[in-house]
C-alpha cells in the first residue's frame, strides 16, 4: 500500500495495483479499477515514485551486481 493524502488533508492509503491510470486535471485524480476516483495532493510524479518505492520493497529492492552475474552475495 502507498500512503496518499486527500485534498482535505486526510491521509489514505491506496492499494496500487489497483490504480488503472493517473491524471492531471490540475489536481491528481487516481482512477481505480473498482471505479472510484480519488482526488490527492500529490503530483503525478509523486503517486509514480511511491508506486515505483512500493514495488522495490515488495520485490526486494534492485538487483545488485552480484544477484545480476548468478553469484550469492
Amino acid at each position: 500500500m502507498i500512503e496518499l493524502t486527500r485534498i482535505n488533508d486526510s491521509p489514505l492509503m491506496v492499494n496500487p495495483d489497483l490504480i488503472e491510470f493517473i491524471e492531471r486535471t490540475p489536481d491528481t485524480v487516481i482512477s481505480l479499477t473498482t471505479g472510484r476516483k480519488l482526488m490527492v495532493r500529490e503530483s503525478v510524479e509523486e503517486v509514480v515514485e511511491r508506486i515505483i518505492a512500493f514495488r522495490r520493497t515488495i520485490s526486494g529492492g534492485p538487483l545488485t551486481a552480484s544477484r545480476e552475474s548468478g553469484h550469492a552475495a
